[in-house]
């Protein structure tokens, strides 16, 4: 299995930031790797959420292909999405076995929420001006959230 670490992060503007939007949730992903990217867009979801866990520990796997990088991107989202409201659980690790610019196979790791709903309760990550960036520093994109 492929372990991708994640490096420190003092606080999560580091990963991500909320940025405005008239009517849903978005927010600018910073990754140094697309790995990193990816599992910075996936905290980023479920940060925004504001829903923790706190019951016991949950642990899915899950596989999504995509015809590109931004397709795979908001397949990967909505399928932890998908499985987070399966599992009533919220995660916050994400281990990939297999990253490819068209298929991912990953372990997501988190917890169950119990009776606690989410504050921001997220239908889906779009496609609305998805796009991924190569910078000086990493990659960057910019993605929208229904809500």
């Amino acid at each position: 299995m492929l372990y991708l670490p994640l490096p420190p992060y003092n606080n999560p503007m580091e990963r991500y930031e909320q940025i405005p939007h008239t009517a849903d949730l978005a927010a600018r992903i910073y990754g140094k790797t697309l790995e990193d990217l990816f599992s910075n867009a996936a905290f980023a979801m479920f940060d925004m959420m504001a829903s923790v866990g706190t019951g016991r520990q949950v642990e899915v796997k899950v596989e999504v292909e995509g015809p590109d990088r931004e397709g795979l991107l908001i397949s990967f989202l909505n399928e932890l999405l998908y499985v987070s409201y399966i599992k009533n659980a919220s995660f916050e690790t994400f281990r990939f076995k297999e990253f490819t610019e068209k298929k991912i196979s990953a372990t997501a790791e988190g917890k169950q929420r119990g009776a606690q709903r989410p504050e921001h309760e997220i239908k889906a990550a779009t496609y609305h001006d998805v796009k991924i960036v190569k910078t000086a520093e990493g990659y960057e994109t910019t993605i929208v959230f229904d809500i």
